[in-house]
């Protein structure tokens, strides 16, 4: 098949892609600028493009047979009204212009996997939250909830449409655990506020086998949660870190105040969590490869 991917040289775009390619797929990247380190492969033809504007792309892209929307500025930053703009549209607007191009005369595209994250149920305390739960009313949820339902104006044009809503991503490559490794290594993990707020994880391995899955299954439609089966409290995964890592984690807690006060609104982020579980993936019988953090957390570091 032929596919198109927004965000391919991003940290779960590479991990896709790799796949892709190992069943000889033809792969497209849609970016907004060459990345001197971007993923390196004669077989991935790249085209440079803003999908927050219509262009030449758009009638490039309908020449696919699926489209996998990965593209979205980073929302680990503090919240300012300017980030928050950019987080917003580059999500949204991108969408937008996806999902119109796939109603133009001769689209062939017939399956389209748009990225969301659990963020769009907000915080819940201890509730289970599957994908039948309605969504939240803070800022990430919002934008959550709009991202999904431009993508799913897909299925107006016959295109079979899953959207991923993506745990907290772990990686040798980056992501939050590249944030949090070496803090551990100089013995200074810690939980953030209470450390009681869930932390729905996934391996990136796992999410890039999940995205396969789902282009290969076309009659899962709707949300799809992108977690592990065993969600972590802050805590668990600051106690288990520090263990695989060897390290002590005895340090007190980070204050909410003072993670509020260097990270602004997306402090919420870190101290609201969603304990999210992946109810239709286990219904469909998707093999997890890492369903426990220990055993997930040891097979990242060995390959870092």
């Amino acid at each position: 098949m032929k596919i198109f991917i927004t965000g391919g040289n991003g940290l779960v775009g590479t991990a896709v892609t790799s796949l892709l390619l190992q069943q000889r797929h033809e792969v497209t990247h849609m970016q907004r600028q060459a990345v001197p380190d971007g993923f390196c492969d004669g077989n991935v033809r790249t085209i440079l493009a803003d999908g927050t504007g219509s262009g030449p792309w758009q009638d490039e892209m309908i020449d696919h047979d699926v489209v996998i929307n990965l593209a979205g500025a980073t929302i680990f930053t503090r919240w300012n009204e300017k980030n928050k703009s950019l987080i917003y549209k580059s999500r949204i607007i991108t969408t937008r212009n996806i999902v119109q191009a796939l109603g133009r005369k001769g689209n062939r595209v017939k399956r389209f996997i748009s990225t969301s994250a659990v963020g769009y149920y907000g915080p819940h305390g201890d509730e289970l939250l599957t994908e039948e739960d309605p969504p939240g009313d803070d800022f990430l949820a919002r934008v959550t909830r709009d991202w999904e339902g431009e993508a799913l104006l897909a299925e107006r044009f016959g295109v079979s449409t899953a959207i991923t809503r993506f745990g907290i991503v772990l990686s040798e490559k980056g992501g939050a655990l590249g944030q949090l490794i070496p803090l551990f290594r100089l013995g200074l993990g810690s939980p953030l506020g209470n450390g009681r707020q869930w932390f729905p994880w996934i391996h990136r391995e796992d999410l890039a086998r999940i995205i396969l899955f789902l282009v290969d299954n076309t009659r899962i439609r709707g949300p799809v949660n992108c977690t592990a089966p065993a969600p972590v409290t802050n805590r668990e995964l600051t106690t288990v870190l520090a263990r695989v890592l060897g390290r002590p984690a005895f340090l007190p807690a980070v204050p909410s105040f003072a993670l509020k006060l260097v990270l602004g609104e997306f402090a919420s982020v870190l101290l609201g969590g969603q304990r999210a579980v992946p109810t239709r993936l286990i219904g469909e019988g998707f093999p997890f490869s890492h369903r426990s953090l220990a055993e997930a957390l040891e097979d990242i570091l060995k390959a870092g």
